[in-house]
């Protein structure tokens, strides 16, 4: 690739190329939470530590203790989705405006 020099209508050849991946990451490795607009809130008396809703979070902000329990949500990674609020039957989780 010659990224030197541009010439009419050769100006594509000094793009970069897109869809490389440089190196493996994870979202464990970005706190992306900070720019939902909706929050779900844990409501401690109203659950029933079914944990319904853990394997519908797709970004895995309901983390479970070493005794096999909820304790609330890890809003570092929480998108808002919401999703844990349908799954719930007992409605322990409320949405509120983040």
């Amino acid at each position: 690739m010659n990224i030197g020099k541009t010439v009419a209508n050769e100006t594509w050849k000094t793009i970069n190329h897109g869809s490389h991946v440089f190196k493996a990451g994870s979202a464990a490795d970005f706190h992306t939470g900070d720019w939902r607009s909706n929050k779900p809130v844990w409501n401690e008396a109203k659950c029933k530590q079914c944990l319904l809703c853990v394997p519908v979070c797709p970004d895995v902000s309901i983390p479970v203790n070493a005794d096999g329990k909820i304790s609330g949500f890890d809003y570092d990674y929480c998108k808002g989705c919401l999703i844990c609020v349908k799954a719930c039957p007992f409605g322990a989780i409320e949405s509120e405006d983040a």
